[in-house]
């Protein structure tokens, strides 16, 4: 889940405007974490505290995400997700949002097979993003992971997503000019899973998602998040967002997860 945080810090300050190119400080004294963050810490913590069989985890993604959303609320939540946050009576609103895919990274670490990580990503998913579109793309990202954590070759990853969810039918090359900001999941998802396919290692896979622009930060946290499960991440990466980007309740619950479900990875 770090490499979805870390993606998210990366992309933090192109979000607004753009950067099409791979040739950039991957972070600085300007970068910071978004409701990307905030959200993947959530579920993190969700499942953290869920039953052993899974059965209450929508019930805890919902407090989770209310909690930590109340609490950080200044950070870039879309409008629907936001009324869903203070709602009295929180209940799914349809959306096919790219911010059903940038929260899931937890759940394709978690899961102990593929078929666990469909069914975690839909039950995280279903509390707000509950359009067929949206559930989609949070299991292909939870799919990909899940398939880079385990073995899985990058050509083999591209099958899979590419007969089960996308057409992934382009290239970073070909879109990059072209590729506006789009926050829905079939326009956002497939470039993310994309920038991690093209990639040579973490930081790579990092500056394919930002040199495409569109929705920066949470592009960069999808690809981060299969990244990580990929190549890990580097040591100073981690120690620099760890030291610098992170306050001490996200720490707790990323070190609580990675202690729980990372520990031979």
């Amino acid at each position: 889940m770090l490499g979805a945080i870390i993606g998210d810090i990366i992309g933090s300050r192109f979000q607004v405007s753009n950067f099409k190119s791979k040739d950039f400080q991957l972070v600085t004294m300007d970068s910071f974490f978004t409701d990307d963050s905030v959200m993947t810490v959530a579920i993190a913590k969700a499942i953290l505290s869920s039953k052993s069989d899974r059965s209450n985890l929508s019930e805890k993604a919902i407090y989770y995400m209310r909690y930590f959303g109340r609490k950080y609320w200044n950070c870039g939540y879309g409008i629907q997700f936001f009324k869903w946050l203070f709602s009295k009576k929180p209940k799914p609103y349809n959306s096919f949002g790219n911010g059903a895919a940038m929260r899931v990274s937890a759940c394709g670490f978690a899961a102990k097979s593929l078929e666990e990580a469909k069914v975690l990503s839909r039950l995280v998913t279903k509390v707000t993003h509950n359009h067929s579109e949206g559930i989609k793309g949070a299991e292909a990202t939870a799919v990909a992971i899940y398939l880079a954590r385990t073995g899985y070759s990058i050509l083999e990853i591209r099958e899979y997503i590419n007969k089960n969810y996308y057409a992934l039918n382009f290239t970073l090359d070909d879109i990059r000019e072209t590729y506006d900001f789009d926050i829905t999941c079939q326009g956002s998802v497939p470039q993310a899973i994309e920038a991690f396919l093209e990639s040579k290692n973490f930081e790579d896979a990092m500056r394919n998602a930002i040199s495409i622009g569109g929705d920066s930060d949470t592009i960069a946290a999808i690809t981060g998040s299969i990244a990580q499960a990929y190549y890990g991440i580097p040591s100073k990466m981690r120690e620099i967002v760890l030291k610098y980007y992170l306050n001490d309740e996200f720490l707790e619950v990323l070190y609580e997860f990675e202690n729980s479900y990372m520990k031979n990875e």
